[in-house]
């Protein structure tokens, strides 16, 4: 690729070009007709900032405190599978230096895998110089095989995962653990105070990258439904479609504690490995602080809900 990678759009365009078409097709896609996909980046255009002035913005503070610990940005990178179809070292390059547990995030709203049509046509399956090394049993490797004209990842997952998983197991795991727990997948208010109830630590709104469900909400869409719901009483994060620093800010100031990132991370690591992985990283950072300080927050603890309004597309008929 010619030219300088200044925005996300321009590290997909390039990691576009260098996977082979299953791969980037794997990451990219959607489910069923993809409507969701779109509409989780969508939804950003349908919010706007509403800027306070003359406030001294020459320096701002992007840290926040996450579950005890204080990160440089309230920007985290998300859990993408197979990262090592997009660079040889895969997640050892996403995440260098810095491993080391600190709270167990449980996806519930996989019991099946969503339709995902690319897959299907590509029947799409590992390179046959990977497998699934977290599984050591022969049946739970998913390597290279015979999977017929289905998406070979839909049938390992359905001989992966148990689609009998429920409320309960969230208690047990809590026995089981000191770490905190966060449950992430979750869309509505409803169930949002049902997490609360049971303990859990942490809440990601998340319709997993709009692979799952397709025709669900927009994560950002019913990110303040969730925040009101749990009154405060566990982090709210989010993901889905944050392309842009200007994204981060607008779930920041719905009542998110921090953003989750996935795609864009895996765009950079098939660009230029744990540099490009970096550059994705540090270039969304320093559109957040350009689009607070033009906002006039100096710090994560000004940004609140007044920062924000829907568009108002009724008053335009």
């Amino acid at each position: 690729m010619s030219g300088q990678r200044v925005c996300v759009s321009d590290f997909e365009e390039e990691a576009r070009k260098v996977l082979p078409k299953a791969v980037y097709d794997y990451y990219r896609s959607g489910a069923d007709e993809q409507n969701t996909l779109a509409d989780n980046v969508a939804a950003f255009k349908r919010w706007y900032l509403v800027p306070r002035v003359l406030r001294d913005v020459s320096v701002v503070d992007l840290s926040v405190s996450m579950l005890g610990q204080r990160l440089s940005m309230p920007l985290c990178v998300a859990a993408t599978a197979m990262q090592r179809m997009a660079h040889p070292e895969g997640e050892t390059a996403t995440a260098r230096e810095e491993a080391g547990y600190k709270a167990i995030f449980v996806t519930v709203d996989t019991p099946y895998l969503g339709r995902r049509l690319d897959d299907m046509r590509n029947s799409f399956q590992l390179p046959p110089h990977l497998s699934m090394s977290n599984f050591s049993t022969a049946s739970l490797a998913f390597s290279e095989g015979n999977y017929g004209n289905d998406s070979g990842l839909a049938v390992y997952v359905a001989k992966a995962i148990d689609p009998t998983l429920c409320w309960d197991d969230i208690t047990w795991l809590k026995k089981h653990t000191i770490l905190p727990v966060i449950v992430k997948g979750i869309l509505n208010g409803e169930d949002a105070v049902k997490a609360v109830n049971y303990g859990v630590s942490g809440i990601l709104v998340s319709n997993h990258g709009a692979r799952q469900l397709d025709g669900v909400p927009a994560t950002l869409d019913v990110l303040d439904e969730v925040v009101k719901a749990v009154q405060g009483r566990c982090d709210v994060y989010m993901d889905g479609g944050v392309r842009r620093g200007t994204d981060i800010l607008k779930a920041l100031a719905l009542g998110a504690k921090a953003v989750f990132i996935g795609r864009p991370v895996l765009w950079g690591l098939a660009c230029q490995g744990e540099k490009g992985v970096t550059e994705v990283l540090e270039l969304l950072k320093e559109e957040l602080r350009l689009a607070m300080a033009l906002s006039g927050c100096r710090s994560v603890s000004e940004v609140s809900r007044s920062l924000v309004r829907k568009l108002d597309f009724t008053s335009r008929m």
